[in-house]
């Protein structure tokens, strides 16, 4: 053999038997004794106790924003890209859409941030907001959401989070519920001004000034009591006449924040100073190298617990933050003008985190790019796919070395450059992500993905895969503010005796467990306990699995699992992960009918997908929503179901014996999803109550 290949052989075979013997031997959960309910805990294999602060001496989320401002004075923190242009497009059936074309990141460093943010909160006194009093942030994520944070922080003002898609009844209980008298909101004040006279206790709104809201501003002076002031006329107030701050205690609650109500109305989550900080310091001790040399990239609602402790976190480290929108991500985003340049590869970000529904749509959007050009640039990807995977899977006969380079350079830097080509970690929380999406992204992006698990009622802590750990399906070890304890479930079926992996409901306890539900005690005390120990912990309603090495699988959700007429039982949210692999689902919704012995789907058709299968098979319709009523299209959508359930070994309970396809999208602003685009199941369901009587007719 060409002794030039033994010395490329000889370096691999030894470091995948290290890599082997690595994953068998290391231990990164281990059992601990815990009180409270009995059950099978574990805790970080690093950490004996939960962590609570990792800076000496910070012990509230304002001492570590000012820590941080004095540490990196001039360093970039809050980036913002001007609005060049504003344009209509039409499209060949009628429709008209906004495009925008953004100019280049302008930045404020960490020492004019914190100026901006003394000046805001002194200015938010002199306006008359009481020390006492609750202020509501109701926006789009931007600069200006989070100063507007940190400067309640300076002044012991606890903050109401409201996402800025919730509908008005939501959106008027969480103001009444808390008793908010400000208001810090965007374009989103005609929705203020429209339920104003619902609202019991606003006295002042201030606003981001922004084209096309002059018109609000004018309406709400005229119509309503309010005082109504700019963002920019509170910061020169707050020159005028500064005001001490009056700094919180680790105990205050920072931020009450509404979830955004899979079911019902939504509720408040309590969290602490502690709470929060708890959070950030663990996850301090498992991405390696944080720092001023890392630039993220924010667009996912700061209302979203995720998004709010990765931003407070950019902060404490010296990172730079630039603002963005889901909309204008990429070059090809929906509002960004043709040929201009979207918000990833204007900031380059080497950080982003993501929900497994954006996560998705990129795996979707990069296949259908490869499959349009085809040739010769789609057998390249696939081979270099394929080589990657395999070698990602641990075989020897992968890429590795140098291929791996070849491939990276000739494949994977054109689709690196769709997130700015620099991207080193993406974390993904809220939903597991599934096996193919976390193997696609971390092949495509070169860059590890760091899997969490983690709720708004223990402020995003809970579970984070560490950062050499390429394992998918999983949701790594607690995190070293947590510790996990899976409790029986005998109704389910899950037990913590079960065999290989103990089984049950997830619960979490540690210094990241909040207070509870505002004004809810009723909820409060049927999901957080207090053990003997002082200890408290959260009741999450998932189902989850801890693996030899202390790694949890979430597997089920309480809430979703329906028995059906003869007694089998379906994990709705199971089903419906497998069945959203099918290229013609863009979503899906499970129904089972517990009188019935099969269940039925409601699916959001993918209209480029169900449009090309249309055309192949010289289908004649009218539009698309003509498409979906058809038949042949219904038929060939179930068949595709029938396949991916079979491929995902679903019994054949469990695969939906009948569909309804559906042909507008499913998004927060119809009320159908929330903001981090999870189900609302009963919404849905109330919605389409006729047409899943006809499925199950």
């Amino acid at each position: 053999m060409n002794p030039y290949f033994v010395g490329l052989l000889v370096p691999i075979a030894v470091s995948l038997l290290l890599q082997k013997r690595r994953k068998v031997e290391k231990k990164r959960g281990v059992p601990v004794d815990v009180g409270g309910e009995p059950g099978y805990a574990i805790r970080n294999h690093r950490f004996e106790h939960p962590v609570e602060t990792h800076w000496e001496g910070v012990t509230t989320l304002a001492e570590l924003f000012e820590h941080a401002c004095k540490e990196y004075v001039y360093m970039p923190l809050l980036g913002t890209r001007k609005l060049i242009s504003r344009e209509i497009e039409s499209s060949p059936d009628g429709r008209s859409f906004e495009k925008l074309h953004l100019g280049e990141y302008e930045w404020k460093c960490y020492a004019e941030a914190f100026k901006s943010v003394s000046n805001f909160s002194s200015g938010l006194i002199q306006l008359g907001h009481q020390k006492d009093e609750r202020v509501a942030i109701f926006a789009e994520t931007r600069a200006e959401w989070q100063i507007a944070l940190q400067a309640c922080f300076r002044q012991n003002i606890s903050v109401v989070t409201i996402y800025a898609s919730l509908g008005e009844e939501a959106l008027c209980h969480s103001l009444n519920e808390t008793e908010v008298t400000t208001v810090v909101c965007g374009q989103e004040f005609k929705k203020l001004i429209d339920i104003g006279w619902q609202l019991d206790s606003v006295k002042r709104v201030i606003y981001v000034n922004e084209e096309g809201i002059s018109a609000q501003v004018s309406l709400a002076k005229n119509s309503t009591s309010w005082t109504v002031a700019s963002f920019e006329e509170v910061c020169k107030l707050g020159i005028e006449a500064p005001i001490d701050a009056n700094m919180p205690l680790p105990s205050d609650v920072a931020v009450i924040m509404y979830t955004s109500g899979s079911t019902g109305l939504p509720k408040g989550v309590m969290m602490t100073h502690r709470n929060v900080l708890a959070t950030l310091s663990a996850v301090m001790t498992i991405v390696p190298e944080l720092g001023k040399k890392d630039i993220y990239m924010a667009y996912l609602p700061l209302a979203h617990i995720l998004e709010l402790a990765a931003e407070t976190l950019m902060a404490a480290v010296g990172a730079s933050i630039g603002y963005g929108s889901a909309l204008t991500l990429t070059d090809t985003s929906s509002k960004i003008k043709k040929g201009t340049l979207g918000d990833a590869s204007a900031l380059k970000p080497t950080l982003m985190t993501a929900v497994p529904a954006i996560l998705d749509r990129v795996r979707d959007g990069v296949r259908k790019k490869v499959d349009a050009n085809g040739g010769v640039a789609k057998k390249l990807f696939d081979i270099g796919y394929s080589r990657r995977l395999a070698a990602m899977n641990g075989s020897w006969l992968g890429a590795w070395g140098v291929e791996k380079l070849l491939w990276d350079r000739l494949v994977f830097t054109k689709v690196r450059a769709i997130l700015g080509g620099k991207i080193r970690f993406v974390l993904s929380g809220g939903a597991p992500l599934s096996g193919d999406t976390q193997r696609f992204i971390n092949i495509c992006l070169g860059a590890p993905i760091g899997q969490g698990y983690g709720l708004t009622e223990t402020c995003a802590g809970g579970t984070f895969s560490e950062y050499d750990d390429t394992s998918v399906g999983r949701v790594g070890a607690p995190l070293p503010c947590s510790y996990i304890k899976l409790i029986d479930w005998a109704e389910g079926g899950y037990l913590t005796t079960d065999s290989p992996m103990p089984r049950g409901e997830i619960v979490i306890g540690g210094p990241n467990v909040t207070k509870g539900y505002f004004k809810n005690e009723a909820k409060t005390s049927e999901v957080y306990k207090d053990d003997e120990r002082g200890l408290r912990w959260f009741y999450s309603g998932d189902i989850g699995r801890f693996h030899p090495d202390g790694c949890l699988e979430i597997i089920d959700r309480k809430k979703d699992i329906v028995k059906l007429q003869h007694g089998e039982y379906v994990s709705l949210g199971k089903v419906e992960a497998a069945l959203a692999m099918s290229p013609y689902v863009e979503n899906i919704m499970i129904h089972a009918d517990p009188f019935n012995s099969y269940c039925v789907a409601l699916v959001v058709a993918a209209q480029s997908e169900l449009e090309k299968w249309a055309s192949q098979q010289r289908l004649a319709y009218s539009d698309f929503c003509d498409l979906c009523q058809k038949q042949e299209a219904v038929k060939e959508v179930l068949g595709s179901l029938a396949t991916v359930a079979k491929q995902a070994r679903l019994e054949k309970f469990e695969t939906p014996a009948k569909v309804k396809l559906i042909p507008d999208p499913w998004t927060p602003e119809s009320g159908l999803v929330t903001a981090a685009l999870k189900l609302k199941r009963e919404v849905i369901r109330k919605k389409y109550e006729n047409d899943l009587a006809e499925l199950y007719a």
